[in-house]
């Protein structure tokens, strides 16, 4: 799987949280307000947050943090948020994770190919 299914996979789930009508609901809107099908939200991050902040205000940080949860699972990091500091936003979040997935993906198959690395990591969720 790739990181844009295991983005999409997440926000599926994330928008669970609100039920599966409901989920339906928010992609419908996404599509007829926002001009944006389900399967483009993983290469359109920024307007799909965007439109999630639109549609749910305030509400939509908790949908990020569910999101964003899932996320970590599925690339095998450990998600830990610091509420009393400067955290990233989603989208920084989701760089953020992309871009380590990407490099240990690299780095795994220079260093062995056929080796499968199951250890969770943890990503620092504040700015440092």
């Amino acid at each position: 799987m790739n990181f844009e299914e295991a983005l999409l996979e997440a926000i599926d789930e994330g928008l669970s949280l609100l039920g599966e009508s409901a989920k339906r609901a928010v992609y419908f809107h996404l599509e007829k307000d926002f001009e944006m099908n389900r399967l483009e939200i993983s290469y359109r991050i920024e307007e799909f947050t965007d439109a999630i902040e639109n549609i749910f205000g305030t509400g939509a940080k908790i949908l990020e943090i569910q999101i964003m949860k899932c996320l970590f699972k599925k690339v095998g990091y450990t998600f830990k948020l610091y509420p009393r500091q400067k955290n990233l936003t989603f989208t920084e979040y989701i760089a953020a994770i992309k871009l380590r997935n990407n490099y240990k993906n690299v780095q795994e198959q220079q260093l062995n190919p056929k080796r499968k690395n199951n250890r969770k990591k943890k990503i620092c969720t504040r700015t440092c």
